[in-house]
């Protein structure tokens, strides 16, 4: 047991808190972070995170970047749809520039070198803001609540499968193996046994959300 929580205490990191307020407090808190590279990022139409990845020095001397605006119209396999003729869209290939959100910084757990990420809204070279750009979509429709006095308030529920490593698409996902040796035969709703199979990968799970500023409430197993 002793060696398990040293294990655990091993495995916890600190991380600064998830955003800042202002160029100067980003350029703080990527020092003290020792932050080498920064994912810009955009949620495109999908949810998907498309954007670059740039050197910490160089971002945070030129904090803006640009991309063409018809990253917005990827489907979720990276295809684009047939738009002729569609009222509203895209007649030319332009460019958009993108504002970093410092609110958004955060560090990636993940990453092999020290990474930070920070999300980005979508302008016009005239400086309006991108109508398609799902977070511009997002504060209309908060605009809306906000008009009659109400206050969204949301609880998602996500789902995803633990499947064991497969490197070849012809070959059918299996249950993965856990810390007992061997792969779940069946169905074990609510079994917290079950979860505890996997500790160290929810262990993982945890912190990241954690480093992300995403609070989580219950973990279970259908």
């Amino acid at each position: 047991m002793k060696s398990q929580m040293k294990a655990k205490a091993k495995r916890k990191k600190a991380f600064s808190k998830r955003g800042v307020s202002s160029v100067e407090d980003a350029h703080e808190w990527l020092s003290s972070q020792g932050i080498e590279e920064i994912e810009c990022l955009i949620p495109d139409l999908a949810g998907v995170a498309r954007g670059k990845i740039m050197p910490a020095k160089k971002f945070l001397n030129a904090p803006y970047m640009n991309l063409p605006l018809a990253v917005f119209y990827q489907t979720i396999t990276g295809d684009y749809p047939d738009l002729e003729g569609v009222v509203g869209t895209v007649q030319s290939d332009t460019d958009i520039f993108l504002r970093p959100d410092f609110n958004t910084l955060s560090v990636v757990p993940w990453a092999h070198d020290p990474t930070a990420q920070v999300i980005h809204d979508a302008f016009h070279p005239d400086g309006r803001p991108v109508e398609e750009s799902p977070r511009q979509v997002l504060r209309r429709v908060l605009g809306y609540y906000e008009a009659k006095g109400w206050q969204p308030v949301i609880a998602p529920e996500l789902e995803f499968y633990l499947v064991e490593k497969n490197i070849d698409p012809d070959y059918p996902l299996k249950p993965p193996i856990g810390r007992s040796g061997r792969p779940e035969t069946g169905r074990q709703g609510y079994s917290i046994s079950a979860v505890n199979e996997f500790d160290a990968l929810f262990e993982d799970m945890y912190e990241y959300c954690e480093a992300q500023g995403l609070e989580i409430d219950t973990l279970i197993h259908e």
